[in-house]
């Protein structure tokens, strides 16, 4: 027994090493391809690792066809989604699977319950109390259930919000900010109550407050922040998975949740800096931010412009920045766009990306459809590494995008996107925005950039427009360009 419990902790510390290289590769897109498989390693180490310390525990048969059993049908519905999802589901599918790890920590906890406090005469609350453990124990349960049921409701209406079958428009209950801390001071009340005197009431009771609460917290936070929020959701399951490693003694758990849940904090944090938000009124479920709808104005008319006038226009720049949002995902646009971006590389045109950092609905997003298409990394740069350059570019097609590029975030104090940095694509020569129709954006605000007279529209579906571009822009070499002198 002792030698298998020393091979399982070996095997546990490789994962963990091989979790942190995962993360290491992850953060660059040269490297992900090999955090990918780091990570993969480290999870099948993981595994193997603990159904062989479940066999050297002596598990019984029904508890072995138990685990295995999980096992394998975890393993083909992982499979089969990932077989099938879009990249443009992948937000909403990421905020589900957080959902599982909540709801297992909410399982997990009830179980030390149910095995320990429940039973203040066993074997194992007999031992616990005598060592002075007991009342860690409480609070583990206590704290762990809490946090996975914030994270389970709190993930699924972002499931909800991500997936559209929920108005993005943040839930406005009165009095929101105290019904928050409210909610949180009633689970420390309890909690301490718990320690003292544990009851299976008090477990029900935060149980139902804690889904509550997780509910209301994703409700109140606005379509613009959910990049934000998923984010937030992957550290809220990270704190989650931990307080189960805790719960189970189990060291890799430990390890596991607490370096997901640090680095989705941070994440969360570098992303609310960079859209001017606070870290703490996001996270509380938008606590603090007053800015209610944007007015309802009048800005004039808008211009239309066909895909061949785009086309004339693309075929004379010096310079082109492309900026992408959720339509391009939507329309499965990043293919053309990658051709149409070869096209004029190969005609000596200066092209670059401009990617803002909750462009989509999830962190990353347009940089992984990007790099699936092909686009060269060296091209794809972020929002504060460009936005200087648009006042000295030509041409700069906004395919989709449409909150982090509306000149409102800087001009409007009222409007509740106010002072969010955006990608200044006003500032170039000629603008041309691809959009579906002139409704507003997943913020629902509208944009006073579809109607300044550098700005013409490209109406109709993102793919379909720019493969139009592609068949009305002629091949032309770099040679032939340099020849046919300057425009």
């Amino acid at each position: 027994m002792f030698a298998v419990e020393t091979t399982a902790t070996a095997a546990y510390i490789v994962a963990a090493l091989l979790f942190i290289l995962a993360l290491a590769g992850l953060s660059k897109h040269e490297t992900s391809k090999v955090g990918n498989t780091f990570g993969i390693a480290g999870m099948t180490i993981a595994l193997v690792a603990t159904v062989v310390l479940a066999l050297g525990r002596d598990i019984e048969p029904l508890g072995l066809g138990l685990l295995l059993g999980a096992m394998a049908v975890g393993a083909a519905i992982g499979l089969w989604r990932a077989r099938i999802v879009e990249m443009t589901g992948m937000p909403e599918l990421i905020a589900l699977l957080h959902s599982f790890v909540g709801l297992a920590a909410v399982l997990v906890g009830w179980n030390g319950y149910l095995h320990v406090e429940a039973h203040p005469d066993g074997e194992e609350a007999v031992l616990l109390d005598a060592a002075g453990m007991l009342g860690i124990h409480s609070a583990e349960v206590f704290i762990g259930v809490f946090i996975g049921a914030v994270t389970f409701t709190g993930s699924i209406v972002a499931n909800l919000k991500l997936s559209a079958r929920m108005k993005s428009s943040p839930l406005m209950l009165p009095g929101k900010n105290a019904i928050n801390i409210g909610a949180l001071l009633v689970f420390f009340a309890l909690t301490v109550w718990f320690v003292i005197d544990p009851h299976l009431w008090l477990l029900a009771a935060v149980t139902v407050l804690a889904l509550l609460l997780g509910w209301h917290l994703v409700a109140s936070i606005g379509g613009g922040d959910m990049p934000v929020v998923v984010s937030m959701l992957n550290s809220y399951s990270g704190w989650a998975a931990a307080a189960s490693g805790f719960l189970l003694g189990n060291d890799l758990l430990i390890i596991t949740g607490a370096l997901v849940g640090s680095s989705g904090a941070y994440l969360s944090y570098i992303m609310c800096k960079a859209m001017n938000r606070s870290f703490i009124s996001v996270i509380a479920g938008g606590f603090g931010i007053e800015a209610g709808p944007a007015e309802d104005k009048d800005y004039g008319e808008h211009r239309e412009i066909t895909a061949e006038a785009v086309a004339e226009l693309l075929d004379s720049a010096d310079s082109v920045i492309i900026t992408p949002g959720y339509g391009m995902a939507v329309a499965q646009a990043q293919y053309g766009v990658a051709e149409l971006t070869r096209k004029l590389r190969e005609r000596g045109v200066n092209v670059r990306f401009g990617i803002h950092p909750v462009a989509g609905r999830l962190p990353g997003h347009m940089n992984v459809l990007l790099a699936e298409a092909k686009v060269p990394y060296d091209i794809v740069l972020e929002m504060d590494e460009i936005n200087d350059d648009f006042a000295e570019t030509s041409v700069v097609l906004v395919i989709g995008a449409n909150d982090t590029v509306n000149p409102a975030a800087a001009d409007d104090p009222g409007s509740p996107i106010a002072g969010m940095p955006v990608l200044t694509v006003w500032n170039a020569e000629n603008v041309i925005v691809f959009k579906r129709s002139m409704a507003s954006g997943y913020a629902g605000v509208q944009n006073p950039l579809f109607f300044r007279e550098n700005t013409q529209m490209l109406f109709g579906d993102a793919k379909d427009r720019v493969d139009a571009i592609n068949a009305a822009l002629p091949v032309r070499e770099k040679s032939e360009r340099a020849s046919s002198g300057s425009r």
